[in-house]
């Protein structure tokens, strides 16, 4: 019990607001009733994981490659799943999410708004509802626009309207309409894990579909083992290993039946300009590489493992440095990404768990008037009786994280690497959506050979529309994480907001959501959407390398000391850090143009 002369502690800056007290409530308990009120923002993050990055970006990879690569995606989830109990282990205790507690660490708010302006920069960007624009343009026309080459489709005004235009508009109405469910149901909160619990359930269960019936053994094995295959690097070499002129077992790596040397791609500082590129296939546009066995395929891309390549002899090595914007790209959105992963604190304290049953929820402006905030956390004493409740409620969030989140990061990444590896051939290169569009045409001509004609084009439709339902609810999910980060931190750092009626949150909420459905209408206008991901996908993991540190120190100086974390999981956190710098670091050089 909490004793009636104690006062709440006030570490860090002193231009936070102290705390209150309180006492922290018993772990619910499982029963055949509550078991989905029991699952919390596991599975909330869980339908924002399976997004841009699960079936754009992993699937040119394993189109390409295979399933070999997919181990730094491990990395990146594993790491993940650390920082976020981390992060929910300051909310259980202060009911606060971890971006005010950020704002509680010395040198004071004011330095860390300055950071996380920059470093929150790339969450701003709403490349989400751009891509999810390209799936529906697709239905609608029946081929992918490109941007290079528009199509007219109507006049309106006297003026074009291509099927760029379509594209277009249909990313504004995305965008906006991804913003409804914020605005009502009462707890947004409640409305977003109605929204993720009905994605999950149509995206895996139709992915699961193609996969039980469409994909061979095969493929399984390669996409499981792929995620464990630490140490491949992408290179470039022949197929020929042993250097006996002929196709040994094991050695034709794409499967095409042939024996492939590297087929050199043509270069503009060697080659002169493209159109001075040699027409060697005879289709009368110059071609992108000598094309030696005329299947249209640049050949030469393989893997090779440093572990085994250095206990072989045969030193370190020469890595494909062209793939690593691409590789970079699939750690940085596998599983969350950048500061996306920080709601999961905010919706632990939604939830109720921990000492977020004190504090209260962000309601929404129409339907939650009944709901209000509290302005600062609350924290408990550690004593005999808390701590033992203490370390349940961390078992519970941890269930939440390694029975939810976790597999559903795996699984969203899995199955649509899984179709790319079944009906694309390996070593095709294409940019996000020309890779999606023919995988959609794949699963229809096996559906269609299978199931009769009739269900080939539906199945390749219903693709297509699983990559919008993948995309573009989570832009919905991303919105309300930008929002509730900052809505949180001022409701708590402003003198002048905490004067304000706690039932206010809902309007200031509201008119910040407002605010960005502005700032990204405008950003959709005038930015390219490929540059959108780019721009985003780097500032992601300095983001998240970053918070990992400033999390760990937050909790080490905040957090009395027998609720702060073990010497594993301060090592794992700091190392999660190092790793998405590097990465991050690796991108940004690549961009530069440092590795040519």
């Amino acid at each position: 019990m909490t004793s009636p002369a104690s006062t709440a502690p006030h570490p860090g800056s002193q231009k936070m607001p102290q705390w209150d007290l309180g006492e922290l409530p018993d772990v619910p308990v499982f029963t055949s009733k509550n078991w989905f009120a029991m699952i919390g923002p596991g599975l909330m993050m869980a339908g924002s994981a399976i997004g841009g990055g699960e079936w754009l970006v992993g699937p040119l990879v394993t189109a390409r490659y295979g399933g070999g690569l997919l181990w730094l995606a491990t990395l990146s989830i594993l790491a993940q799943v650390v920082y976020n109990m981390e992060i929910c282990r300051y909310t259980l205790y202060s009911g606060e999410p971890i971006f005010t507690g950020k704002f509680r660490t010395l040198p004071g708010p004011m330095f860390w708004l300055c950071v996380y302006v920059l470093l929150d920069f790339g969450s701003v960007f709403p490349y989400l509802a751009a891509s999810a624009a390209t799936p529906l343009a697709t239905l609608f026309l029946g081929y992918i626009p490109v941007k290079e080459a528009p199509k007219e489709l109507t006049q309106i005004f006297g003026q074009p309207f291509t099927d760029i235009s379509l594209l277009n508009w249909l990313g504004y109405s995305i965008f906006l309409l991804a913003m409804v469910p914020l605005i009502f149901g009462g707890k947004v909160y409640n409305s977003l894990k109605a929204i993720m619990t009905f994605k999950i359930i149509a995206v895996l269960g139709f992915l699961l579909v193609l996969a039980a019936f469409f994909s061979k053994p095969d493929t399984w094995s390669e996409i499981g083992s792929g995620f464990f295959k630490f140490g491949n690097v992408p290179v470039i070499r022949g197929e020929d290993a042993n250097g006996d002129g002929k196709l040994s077992p094991g050695e034709d790596w794409d499967s095409d039946g042939h024996l492939d040397v590297v087929e050199r791609k043509f270069d503009p500082a060697i080659d002169g300009p493209p159109e001075n590129w040699p027409d060697l296939n005879g289709d009368g546009k110059p071609d992108k590489f000598e094309d030696i066995d005329g299947d249209g395929i640049r050949d030469g891309d393989n893997l090779d493992n440093i572990f085994l390549s250095l206990l072989r002899g045969s030193g370190f090595p020469l890595i494909n440095l062209s793939m690593i914007g691409l590789l970079c790209s699939m750690v940085a959105i596998s599983g969350q990404g950048g500061l996306s992963n920080t709601p999961v604190s905010n919706y632990t304290r939604d939830q109720g768990w921990g000492m977020g049953s004190h504090v209260g929820a962000i309601p929404s402006v129409v339907g939650g008037h009944h709901l209000t905030l509290s302005h600062v956390g609350m924290v408990f004493e550690v004593t005999e009786e808390s701590l033992p409740r203490w370390r349940k409620w961390y078992r519970h969030v941890l269930r939440d994280q390694m029975l939810v989140w976790m597999p559903a990061c795996f699984v969203g990444l899995a199955l649509p690497s899984m179709l790319s590896v079944q009906f694309l051939r390996r070593g095709v290169e294409a940019d996000n959506w020309t890779a999606a569009g023919m995988t959609a045409g794949g699963v229809g001509n096996a559906v269609g050979e299978a199931w009769g004609t009739t269900w080939g084009p539906i199945f390749s439709m219903l693709t297509l529309f699983c990559g919008f339902l993948v995309l573009a609810p989570t832009m919905a999910s991303t919105a309300d994480g930008v929002v509730r980060r900052w809505v949180d931190v001022f409701w708590t750092s402003s003198a002048r907001l905490r004067a304000l009626d706690t039932r206010f949150i809902a309007k200031l909420y509201f008119m910040v959501l407002c605010g960005y459905a502005v700032f990204g209408l405008i950003v959709l206008m005038f930015v390219p959407p490929g540059n959108l991901i780019l721009i985003s996908g780097n500032i992601y993991n300095f983001a998240l390398g970053f918070s990992c540190w400033h999390t760990l120190y937050l909790n080490m100086v905040l957090l009395p000391p027998a609720l702060r974390p073990g010497w594993f999981v301060r090592i794992s956190l700091f190392f999660a850090g190092v790793f998405f710098w590097v990465i991050a670091s690796v991108t940004l050089l690549d961009k530069i143009g440092f590795f040519g």
